[in-house]
Formats: C-alpha cells, structure tokens, sequence
C-alpha cells in the first residue's frame, strides 16, 4: 500500500512519489506553572517544528487547566470543540499537542478526532529521523524512536492497522507490526552495543586528532551555528532556516594567525527535548563535553533568547560542560536592530545602546560576548581575534613550559 508522508523542503528535492502537505491543528494548555504568553510562545516553535517537518499548521487551540485530563490532555469541551472544527475542515489530516501522549490518551484521542493524533517527542523524533546521514545518527535516532515506542506499543499498533503515513509513523514499527516488547527491548539492547561499538571508533578518531585545542559550537536550534562555522572556516557546513539543520558533528581543522585548532558544530538544544534522545545523543554530543572552549551562540533577534540560553545552560550542566570557558556569541544584530531601533537613531546612540546592552548581557548570564551578524559578516573580525585569544590562552594552560611555534 502506497503511504503519504510529510513533504519536507520542494518537490525536486524528493525521490519517488510526490508528496502533500499535510494540515495540522495544534494543542497546548495553560498550566500553573506556564502563562499564556509562554503557550503562545511555545506553540509558535512546535508550529517551526511542523514547518520543518513538512505541515502547514492551520489552527491552534490553547486550553487553560491545572492539569492534563488523564484520559484525553484536554477538557470534554475543548474535544468538542476540536472535533468539530475538524470535521468541518476535511483537510486537517493531524493534530499536534505539545506535550507527551501516552499510548492511552493517544488511542482515546483518535477514536474521538479520527485523524492522526501526535505529540511533541514524536514529531522531533520525525524530524530527526529525516535528517539522520550517517550511521551514528541513523541508529541514535532508532534508538530513540524505540524507546519512545516501547510503552506506548499498543496505541502504534491501532496505527499501523490503518497503514497511514506522515509523522509519527517512520521507523520500526512499519516493518514489523507483530512485534512485541520483548522484540523491541532486544532491538533497543542491540543499538546500544551498535552505538558503543561506533562511540569506540569515534574516541579513537578523537585521539589521533593530537595536541590540538578544540572548540565547539553550541546554542539552541536555529541560532545560526552553522552558518558561523562556515564563515571561521571557509567551508560548505548545510545550513538552513529550519530546525535541526545539524544532526552529525562536524569538525574543521582551522588556523588563525598561525595557530591552529579543531571547531566542530554540533546539534541545536531545544526545549521539551525527549530525555530519550538527549541519552540516544550523548555520544554526539562528546564533542562538547570533551571540548577546551564552547562558542554559545544565541539568536539575540529572538523574543526568547534568555529562555534558549537557560535550555541551552541546563542541557550544558547535564553534559557537565557548563563550567568550560566560554565566549557568548550574540547572533543576528542586524536583525535585532531592524526589530527594535527606531529608523532615525544615530549611529553614537545605536552604539552606545548596543555596549550598554553587551554589558548588561555578560552581567545576567556571567560569560563575556560579542555582538555579530553571521550575514552582513559585522565583527566576524572581533569575533576572530578573541577566538584566538581563547585558544592562545588554553595552549599555555596545556603547555606551560613548552613555546610552541605552529
């Protein structure tokens, strides 16, 4: 039976069937510990989440409760409400809700909504599992998929029954609807000895890089790493303007006045990341964790850069990366000013809102910084010598008693 995905980028970039974009409605509710202002924003990054998955979304619904209702997420009358802005809109072909499901709500839910019902994890794992190149990543993202599935087997099952596509069902599951839980945990028992055995490889490639000081970039998804990396390193990293650009690391060896050192970008942190891909992650993210300094780039045009860099900081901690030594790199300056400056302010006064604001930033989150726009390319040059700086610093660190000339 022919399945109909999720079209992700433009036709030409697809192979085999043409594929249609699906329309979505996405849920979210207002909880004690979260305003309204918070939803809006959140359901504004599951709508990129959609976006970059291949959807359009075309409705949003946003329900204030203490809690979750155990057996559907939303009250008996934001259901009703739902099920009948579908069933007046044939279009709608998924409902997104952006926090998890179990398998439970999500079998009660699609009985009630007739269409495919998805939450936040599954809908990340989608996109991972396209993004995925090499076998790293494809077998992280496996892992990850499994785990998310194991107790949720039951609601896949009613999935596979009807055989649809889309988001949410890629992976094991379409090729073995029989499967049980003891077949899924040997699988996910196998894809750790597969990720162990790769982890091995790549500690090995990782010590015959030698002496060489090594810099990471890290930041929330879509900030602009990538495009970073491709400036300091006069290379062709993919970078576009959706999420999880980046899956794999990738690592330059490059040389500033001289001296050189090995960057690598890594993959964007979001919030609400499922736990089990964090964990299917880990051994990508080595490349943070055994790095001597973090370039943290943060998307400074964005509403909700203080909250990303919190995500990103928590997710460091987790990797016990926080305490390295690190350069904040305040991306998108031109775009910021677009957003905030009047047109007619001269440039003193835009200068000196800009210091005051580069201090009150390295004052709140403790780390210097530095101001650049990746695509006008302004204070790349700053961004440089700092950079250098920095590497300079941890060669004496490593090497106090030997003058290296490189």
């Amino acid at each position: 039976m022919e399945q109909q995905g999720w079209n992700v980028g433009t036709s030409s970039q697809q192979k085999g069937l043409a594929q249609k974009t699906e329309q979505v409605i996405l849920v979210g509710l207002v909880t004690r510990d979260q305003t309204e202002d918070m939803i809006t924003e959140y359901l504004d990054e599951l709508e990129f989440l959609a976006l970059t998955a291949g959807a359009k979304t075309v409705k949003r619904f946003i329900q204030k409760m203490d809690h979750p209702n155990r057996r559907t997420f939303v009250g008996k009358g934001k259901m009703e409400e739902i099920a009948e802005y579908i069933e007046t809109h044939e279009d709608i072909t998924a409902v997104i809700f952006d926090d998890d499901l179990s398998g439970k709500q999500t079998n009660i839910l699609e009985e009630e909504l007739k269409v495919k019902i998805i939450d936040r994890s599954s809908l990340i794992l989608d996109i991972f599992a396209r993004r995925a190149q090499t076998a790293q990543a494809k077998t992280q993202v496996e892992l990850a998929q499994m785990q998310y599935l194991l107790p949720r087997l039951r609601g896949l099952w009613t999935h596979l029954e009807r055989q649809r596509g889309g988001i949410g069902m890629r992976g094991p599951g379409e090729k073995e609807i029989e499967t049980d839980r003891r077949i899924v945990r040997d699988k996910i028992s196998k894809l750790k000895k597969q990720l162990e055995k790769i982890d091995q490889q790549n500690s090995t490639q990782r010590k015959t890089r030698g002496e060489l000081i090594r810099v990471a970039l890290v930041g929330y998804t879509n900030v602009g790493k990538s495009t970073i990396m491709n400036l300091l390193t006069k290379s062709e990293v993919f970078a576009e303007n959706k999420l999880f650009a980046t899956l794999d690391t990738t690592v330059r060896k490059v040389a500033f006045d001289r001296t050189p050192f090995l960057l690598s970008d890594t993959v964007g942190f979001i919030r609400k990341l499922p736990h089990h891909l964090v964990e299917s992650f880990k051994s990508t993210l080595d490349e943070v964790r055994e790095s001597d300094i973090l370039l943290h780039v943060v998307d400074l045009a964005h509403p909700q850069h203080e909250d990303h860099i919190r995500t990103v900081n928590e997710t460091l901690k987790e990797l016990e990366a926080l305490e390295k030594p690190t350069l904040m790199i305040f991306n998108k300056i031109d775009l910021y000013r677009e957003r905030n400056y009047d047109l007619y302010l001269d440039d003193e006064v835009k200068e000196e809102i800009e210091s005051g604001l580069k201090q009150r930033l390295e004052a709140q989150f403790d780390q210097e910084s530095v101001l650049v726009s990746a695509i006008t390319k302004e204070n790349i040059d700053t961004l440089r010598s700092r950079m250098m700086e920095m590497v300079k610093a941890q060669y004496h660190v490593r090497y106090p008693y030997i003058a290296k000339q490189w």
